[in-house]
């Protein structure tokens, strides 16, 4: 019963990820309002990806690190936002994005084990390249603050998804939880690597 409930919230979460869109930041469609921030983070594979990860690596982590990563994450995607409000301009920004995939997916896979200050320093570092590429279609405007206190909650939400997810896997089955985080891991390395080259 319980590997058939993880395999179920498995599938549930890829069915859910698989007609999103690569790319969250497109450019196409509302960036004003509390409900529009709140639905954007999940029309973007890439976003999606990048902060399930982060949830399943600080769940990896655990301790401090379970709260202390996603929350990082949060605060320097804001610090990003600002940046891409205020129009201060960043290179490789879609790069950045693409490789943050990449690189959370193959630190989940890994199963790589670091200090929860360098832990936050990395998720911390991809999450500018986030906030700026949002924060860079934002109005400067109330409803454009809104837009991204709604994001930056839904951002908070799918980490919370990927800790749960964590927790969901290590439950269903203790001896092969590890190898499904690391494989869905692998998973997300891998997409990443097709966002980059555009092959989604």
């Amino acid at each position: 019963m319980r590997k058939s409930a993880a395999w179920s919230f498995l599938f549930a979460l890829l069915g859910a990820l698989l007609p999103s869109v690569a790319s969250a930041h497109t450019g196409v469609g509302d960036t004003a309002g509390f409900s529009h921030g709140l639905l954007h983070p999940l029309t973007g594979l890439d976003h999606v990806l990048a902060m399930v990860m982060v949830g399943i690596f600080a769940w990896q982590l655990g301790g401090r690190a379970l709260w202390l990563v996603p929350t990082a994450f949060v605060a320097l995607m804001a610090v990003g936002g600002a940046l891409g409000v205020a129009g201060i301009g960043m290179p490789f920004v879609e790069t950045g994005i693409a490789l943050s995939v990449i690189v959370l997916g193959a630190v989940v896979a890994l199963r790589l084990r670091a200090p929860v200050a360098v832990a936050m320093a990395v998720v911390g570092l991809f999450a500018i390249f986030h906030g700026h590429a949002h924060g860079s279609e934002m109005p400067e405007s109330a409803a454009g603050i809104a837009y991204g206190l709604g994001f930056m909650l839904a951002t908070a939400m799918l980490h919370a998804a990927g800790i749960s997810f964590g927790y969901l896997i290590g439950w269903a089955s203790e001896g092969k939880g590890a190898i499904v985080a690391r494989g869905a891991g692998a998973a997300a390395a891998l997409a990443g690597v097709a966002i980059l080259t555009g092959l989604i």
